[in-house]
């Protein structure tokens, strides 16, 4: 597996790999470099290790995972001692977060690569604001808030114009709602991601092509309508069971199954009718 990068802003790198349509990250200043996600296996992480050290001299100050979930940290066990920095929330998720992705997809092509890789979870946690220093140049990690998981952040990297969403924000599918997500609180997140946004942001999402600011606000806008559905029918009486075929939705329906789930479980007491006959 040999892995290509592309610069996207000054000394910011991505590589979109053909397994998962998955973005890795890498930024670099004078003095090392930050690697941003490591990819679905220690295989995975280890031609990512070995692609950083084709692109650059520099040592590596950091891994980042973006959230918790297998194909964006089981590369991480590959960069030995380096420091691992995620959101509490994503590091104390990780372990488990792997464990039901293998346990759910035994027909996954490269389940065997997947289950021999060791699972890292971050070593250096935040709650909300941290920055890492990479020599004349500071990455900003943010948790915005809670929405494809409970512990997503972002990466800005000011002095460049470039913002690395993670899952946040998705390219080359529907937004990926899972068991895991949060879409009445996803849109607010969202909002504080938009306002993190320079001029002439350079948008990297956790899957699919670069993007820029309006692709951002108009998947917000997505996002929100799911959100002010789901909080719709639920006032309406609709039973859950039936909201999929009763809503009119931005995304096809088939992606929208736990988003349904999740919503109504966890609309605020008060807010459902008795379902209509």
């Amino acid at each position: 597996m040999e892995l290509a990068f592309v610069e996207v802003g000054d000394r910011v790198w991505v590589c979109r790999q053909e397994w998962f349509d998955l973005n890795l990250s890498v930024v670099a200043g004078t003095a090392s470099v930050v690697v941003i996600d490591t990819g679905a296996s220690e295989h995975n992480g280890e031609a990512l290790r070995d692609a950083v050290a084709r692109l650059t001299p520099l040592p590596i100050r950091a891994v980042v995972n973006t959230h918790e979930h297998f194909d964006h940290t089981l590369g991480n066990a590959a960069f030995g001692e380096v420091p691992i920095v995620a959101h509490e929330v994503a590091a104390a998720n990780t372990v488990a977060a792997a464990q039901r992705w293998i346990a759910e997809s035994p027909h996954e092509p490269r389940i065997e690569e997947v289950r021999a890789s060791r699972v890292l979870a971050a070593s250096e946690t935040f709650a909300s604001v941290t920055v890492l220093d990479v020599g004349e140049r500071q990455i900003e990690l943010i948790h915005p808030g809670r929405g494809h998981t409970g512990g997503d952040i972002v990466a800005l990297v000011p002095d460049a114009s470039v913002l690395i969403a993670g899952d946040l924000i998705e390219e080359s599918a529907p937004p990926a709602y899972g068991a895991d997500s949060y879409p009445l609180e996803w849109p607010a997140s969202l909002d504080v991601v938009t306002s993190l946004l320079p001029a002439g942001a350079v948008v990297v999402p956790g899957h699919g092509a670069v993007v820029d600011a309006d692709f951002v606000n108009e998947q917000r806008d997505q996002i929100a309508a799911v959100a002010e559905t789901i909080r719709s029918l639920a006032a309406d009486g609709v039973r859950r069971d039936a909201a999929l075929e009763t809503g009119a939705w931005p995304f096809p329906r088939e992606a929208l199954r736990h988003a349904v789930a999740r919503g109504w479980s966890q609309l605020p007491r008060g807010s459902l009718r008795l379902p209509m006959a």
